[in-house]
């Protein structure tokens, strides 16, 4: 059988070959050059299909090294591949509770996504703790990220062996523990009407449901059924049912639906939570000094305040908010504190 003609596609450094196996003309992007008194040469494959136009676009893609198989490989040594070492490790995974795997994870994933193939050796001291200054806003995030560098540092030094120098997480300075969170005061509360609606949405959510900020952010409207809800504990990563208050209620339903979610970005996809944040700080500062002290997570905080003042106990409170004996132990005296202040002061009027 003869050879059909060669396409007459031509271009510098286009080469086209015959391929007698698939009997058909194959092109190839070919550069060649001298090394040691060497000619050198690197061809690559254009899996054009018949289509010129799908071959222009490959062939300029190899003009402009943004082919894939121009793109370097990734270095032993990623961060990249130390995660996936150290999450496929069963001795690791053994010793650790689930909810403890989930934390590392999510700041693991975020480390991947940034500097998922670059060289974990060529990390700096300088580089951790500007990116642990970045996230000085969030200090609780800022020092789990750091944690999370460290230990991933020091498995790949005593466990893979992998020849890095000192851990540069150590000695960076924490932000520390923080003070609680400061539930919102009534003044505040009557100041919501004032907020952007996104706001607005996001804090009744919050004090609605008990959630934390990010779950509530993201709940969607057919997670609310009738009398009930389906709320998310984060930290466990489970869903459950409770009970939804009729103020809940009523305010869900006068919410316009954009989307899926009650905070839409899209149709599909909820605000993300600094988004909101970033609005609710603009909103926050504006209103002076006495706001700044506040956040988003002191109204889960309140959300424990008022319904021990309503009188339920420590278990009906767990069964709404999710929140730890001891934490609803702590917010609990706060609000015992209130409620027999006013019945002290009351008496003397």
């Amino acid at each position: 059988m003869s050879r059909p003609p060669k396409p007459r596609i031509t271009k510098r450094r286009l080469v086209w070959k015959w391929n007698p196996h698939r009997e058909t003309w194959q092109p190839y992007h070919r550069i060649t050059w001298t090394e040691g008194g060497k000619q050198r040469e690197r061809a690559i494959l254009l899996d054009w299909q018949g289509d010129s136009e799908l071959l222009d676009a490959l062939f300029w893609a190899c003009e402009s090294n943004r082919h894939d198989k121009q793109k370097p490989a990734p270095p032993r040594y990623s961060w990249e591949a130390l995660i996936l070492e150290w999450r496929a490790d069963p001795r690791v995974q053994k010793r650790l509770t689930d909810g403890t795997k989930r934390s590392y994870r999510r700041d693991m994933d975020r480390i991947r996504e940034k500097n998922g193939p670059k060289d974990v050796r060529h990390t700096t001291r300088q580089a951790l703790r500007a990116a642990h200054d970045k996230l000085a806003e969030t200090p609780r995030k800022a020092d789990k990220y750091l944690a999370t560098v460290s230990l991933l540092w020091n498995y790949a030094v005593k466990t893979l062996d992998w020849p890095l120098d000192a851990n540069p997480a150590s000695g960076i300075e924490h932000f520390g523990k923080q003070r609680e969170f400061e539930p919102w005061p009534a003044w505040l509360i009557a100041k919501l009407p004032t907020a952007p609606a996104q706001v607005r949405i996001a804090a009744e959510l919050i004090l609605g449901t008990g959630q934390r900020p990010n779950a509530a952010i993201t709940m969607r409207f057919d997670q609310f059924q009738g009398d009930w809800m389906v709320v998310i504990d984060e930290k466990g990563d489970k869903d459950f049912e409770t009970y939804c208050p009729p103020r809940l209620r009523t305010f869900v339903a006068s919410v316009p639906k954009a989307g899926a979610y009650l905070l839409a970005k899209n149709l599909s996809e909820p605000l993300g939570y600094n988004v909101v944040q970033k609005s609710f700080a603009r909103w926050r500062n504006a209103l002076g000094d006495k706001a700044r002290p506040y956040t988003l997570h002191g109204l889960r905080k309140l959300a424990i305040i008022e319904l021990a003042e309503a009188g339920c106990t420590d278990a009906e409170i767990q069964a709404v908010t999710g929140q730890s004996a001891q934490m609803v132990a702590y917010y609990r005296s706060r609000a015992s504190r209130r409620t027999l202040s006013r019945s002290a002061q009351q008496r003397r009027e």
